[in-house]
């Protein structure tokens, strides 16, 4: 008798996403731009791809299944947030600030052309959201993730590696074109998630008029 069953499978890939976060979050930690610990900062960016392969497949294997549960809708989308937003914190923080010395005058701080303030926006998003889907659900409504919010998702756990990558292996404050590429996938993905955000406040609109459902006293 196999130890994981098909119905709990995709659960037991959910779980593994967040020790793989953990992982990745532990090794990143060891690393300094530009060239401290840098075995251990493409470790993390290993582990980072695995972990994004599991969310691509435990929510696939759920609907070819038929496993969805109540524990996979909230902890997939739980999981996911701890290791995306967590990484743009990691990019955003001080192990790949620029070193003066390196900067010469550069207009570019960040090896990754991740600032805090974006990370804000981001996280303003996904606040915004999570948000808007209690209320709506709250009134026996379903809202379900759109296909802006998946494409948001699978942009981020794309541009995130490609940025390490970029900035750990080819030390972007000195390769011009590794750090404008790191920019350019920054703006974009960062553009695509707030983009993103916009259908599920016109579908809050939209239900405005409709009254809040009241529970039994």
């Amino acid at each position: 008798m196999a130890l994981v069953g098909r119905a709990q499978l995709p659960n037991v890939l959910t779980v593994l996403r967040l020790f793989l976060a953990a992982g990745f979050f532990a090794a990143l930690n060891a690393y300094r731009y530009p060239d401290v610990h840098v075995a251990w900062a493409n470790g993390a960016i290993a582990l980072f791809v695995l972990a994004a392969v599991t969310d691509a497949l435990d929510g696939a294997l759920a609907r070819r299944w038929n496993a969805q549960s109540l524990f996979g809708r909230i902890m997939d989308p739980f999981c996911d947030k701890v290791l995306v937003l967590g990484a743009f914190i990691y990019l955003a923080g001080p192990r790949f600030v620029v070193p003066e010395w390196v900067q010469e005058g550069s207009f570019f701080t960040m090896a990754t052309g991740v600032y805090p303030w974006m990370v804000v926006l981001i996280f303003a998003r996904e606040l915004l959201v999570t948000a808007v889907r209690g209320v709506v659900e709250s009134m026996g409504i379903g809202f379900g993730s759109m296909g802006w919010g998946k494409a948001k998702m699978i942009l981020q756990s794309i541009s995130v590696p490609i940025i390490l990558v970029l900035a750990v292996n080819f030390r972007t404050a000195e390769t011009p074109w590794a750090m404008w590429a790191c920019h350019g996938l920054v703006y974009v993905t960062l553009i695509v998630t707030l983009v993103s955000g916009a259908p599920y406040v016109l579908g809050l609109r939209r239900l405005a008029g409709t009254p809040e459902k009241k529970s039994d006293p």
